[in-house]
C-alpha cells in the first residue's frame, strides 16, 4: 500500500477479493484445500487492519470498532446461517457450502460499492481541505516521525525486515495462541446448546455474549486509548480466560456455565485488538514492514482457526478443548510479557547514550524517531 495512491480502493478491492475467496471455501473437497484458502484469507485480511489516519490516543478505539462489528455479525450470523442452511440441497450443494456463497457474494457487492466512497491517505484525501490534510500528515508525524507519505521502503524490503524483527515473530506467536482462543466462536452455539435448551433458545442464547463482547471491546479501547495502556489489558483478559475455561471444564451447573460463556467472546478477542494496536505503534516505520506484519498474524496465526477445529468433541465438558485453550493462554501470557522485558530494555537504551541508542536502532527505529525521543508505549 506505500505504492497506492488510492488505499480506499484497495481496500475495498481486498475486500471483494476477500468475498470470492471466502466463496471459495465452498468448492473445498479436502484439508489441504482448507489450509490454502485460510492462508489466503489471512493475506487479504491484512490490508483490514490499515491504519494510516490516527494517531496512538485513537488506534484502539478504531479497532475496536472493527471487532466490534464482527461481534455483532455473530450475534445475529446464526439467523443468517439458518436461513441459509435451509437451502441445503438447492442444486446438489450442501447447506453448509451455500452459508459461504452467500456470504462471499454479500462481501463482493459491498467491496464494490463502498469503493465509490472510501477515503485515500490523508495527505490525498479528497474529502479534506488543503490546509486539514497538513494537519492530518503532522500530527501523525509527530508521533511516529516521517514516513507516511515519503517511504523509502520497498514491500519486500518491508517483508525481509518483519521477517527478521523477533518482535514481530512474538506478536505472530500471541496472535496464534489467541486465535486459538478465539476457535470458540466457531462453535460457540454447540458449546451454548450443552445447556441442554431447545435449539430456538440455544439460538437466543447466543446472542448477548456477543452483545456483551462488543460492549467490552469499545470500553476497554477507549481506557487503552486514553490511559496509554496495552499489556495489562492484555492479561487482566487473559486471567478472565483462565476463569471461564476452569468454569466450563469443572461444572455442569447452567447458571455458572453461562456465565462463563458470557466471558468466552470477549476474552478471546480482546487481547488481539491490543496486539494489532501494538504492532501499529511499536513498528511503525517503515510501515511495509509494519503491513507485512499484519499479514503475518493473519496468515501465519490464522492457521490456529485450522487446528482449533479439531478440539471440540467430546461434550459437554469439551476436555481437549479447553483443556488445548488453557495451554495457549498460560503461553500468550508468558511470551507477552518476554515482549514486555525486552521492549523495556529496549526504552531503556533509547534514553540512554548515543552508543545505547545505535543499539536499539537496530531492532527498527530510525534516527529521526530517536531525535523525537520516541518510545515503545502501553508496555
Amino acid at each position: 500500500m506505500a505504492r497506492i495512491t488510492r488505499p480506499g480502493l484497495c481496500i475495498c478491492s481486498a475486500a471483494t477479493i476477500w468475498g470470492a475467496v471466502s466463496a471459495c471455501t465452498a468448492a473445498a473437497q479436502s484439508y489441504s484445500g482448507l489450509l490454502v484458502i485460510r492462508v489466503f484469507l489471512g493475506v487479504t485480511e491484512a490490508v483490514f487492519f490499515r491504519a494510516a489516519w490516527y494517531d496512538r490516543s485513537q488506534l484502539g478505539q478504531r479497532l475496536a470498532i472493527l471487532f466490534m462489528f464482527q461481534m455483532l455479525g455473530s450475534a445475529f450470523g446464526g439467523f443468517v446461517a439458518a436461513a441459509c442452511l435451509t437451502l441445503d440441497g438447492w442444486y446438489g450443494i450442501a447447506g453448509w457450502r451455500w452459508l459461504f456463497i452467500v456470504e462471499g457474494t454479500v462481501t463482493v457487492g459491498g467491496g464494490i460499492i463502498f469503493a465509490l466512497i472510501m477515503p485515500e491517505f490523508p495527505h490525498n484525501a479528497r474529502l479534506l481541505t488543503p490546509v486539514e490534510r497538513d494537519y492530518a500528515v503532522w500530527r501523525l508525524q509527530m508521533e511516529a516521525g516521517a514516513g507516511e507519505t515519503h517511504e523509502e521502503a520497498t514491500v519486500w524490503q518491508g517483508f525481509k525486515l518483519a521477517m527478521m524483527d523477533p518482535k514481530i515473530w512474538a506478536l505472530v506467536w500471541c496472535g496464534g495462541m489467541g486465535q486459538a482462543m478465539g476457535t470458540i466462536v466457531n462453535f460457540f452455539p454447540t458449546i451454548v446448546s450443552t445447556l441442554g435448551y431447545s435449539s430456538l433458545i440455544t439460538l437466543l442464547l447466543t446472542a448477548p455474549p456477543y452483545i456483551l463482547a462488543a460492549i467490552v471491546f469499545y470500553v476497554i479501547s477507549y481506557i487503552s486509548d486514553r490511559r496509554n495502556v496495552m499489556y495489562l489489558i492484555i492479561v487482566s483478559c487473559l486471567g478472565v480466560a483462565v476463569t471461564a475455561y476452569i468454569i466450563a471444564l469443572s461444572t455442569l451447573t447452567t447458571g455458572a456455565r453461562y456465565f462463563a460463556m458470557m466471558l468466552m467472546p470477549s476474552v478471546c478477542s480482546d487481547p488481539q485488538i491490543m496486539l494489532y494496536k501494538t504492532l501499529h505503534l511499536h513498528m511503525a516505520r517503515p510501515f511495509p514492514k509494519r503491513a507485512a506484519g499484519v499479514a503475518m498474524i493473519n496468515a501465519i496465526g490464522g492457521l490456529s482457526n485450522v487446528w482449533g477445529s479439531y478440539l471440540y468433541y467430546d461434550g459437554p465438558h469439551y476436555y481437549a478443548a479447553f483443556g488445548c485453550l488453557l495451554g495457549c493462554t498460560f503461553s500468550f501470557f508468558i511470551t507477552i510479557t518476554l515482549y514486555l522485558v525486552h521492549v523495556r530494555r529496549l526504552n531503556r537504551l533509547l534514553g540512554g547514550t548515543p552508543e545505547d541508542q545505535c543499539k536499539a536502532m537496530k531492532s527498527g527505529v530510525t534516527q529521526h524517531q530517536v531525535d523525537m525521543g520516541w518510545r515503545y508505549v502501553g508496555y
